[in-house]
């Protein structure tokens, strides 16, 4: 199954959370480049994580384009495609803080949030999880 079935599946109850973080790590995802003199992958921090963005495919991307205003649904967006692995195992513990993924941020029924928890990133970046690896 793939990715977004593997979200539906999980938001509508039938979901199973292994078959979801399996499908999102293979999965190849479009993250898309922050303007700005700092650059890097867009990004939003909420409630004190920095969650990345990233897409399921460029139809997502276009919503998530469109749901910003119309000057940014008619610019060019660069991206670049990112396997969720490394996502979660790379660029979560470089973030300077908690960070997660937040997937198809622009779909109300299609959207998906891999928060900094244990079992979805390093036990280094997880939240929930004391200094020695205990939970918190």
């Amino acid at each position: 199954m793939e990715l977004t079935a593997e979200i539906a599946a999980m938001r509508d109850g039938s979901g199973d959370p292994g078959r979801l973080l399996g499908e999102f790590r293979r999965a190849a995802l479009l993250v898309p480049l922050a303007d700005g003199p700092d650059g890097g992958l867009m990004s939003a921090v909420s409630g004190g994580i920095r969650w990345v963005y990233a897409f399921t495919d460029e139809e997502a991307l276009a919503r998530f384009a469109a749901a910003r205003g119309e000057a940014e649904a008619g610019r060019e967006w660069e991206y670049l495609s990112v396997l969720g692995a490394r996502l979660v195992d790379v660029v979560v513990p470089m973030a300077d803080g908690p960070a997660g993924v937040a997937v198809n941020v622009a779909d109300a029924d299609g959207s998906m949030f891999f928060p900094p928890v244990a079992g979805i990133v390093p036990d280094g970046s997880a939240v929930d999880l004391a200094g020695d690896g205990e939970a918190a």
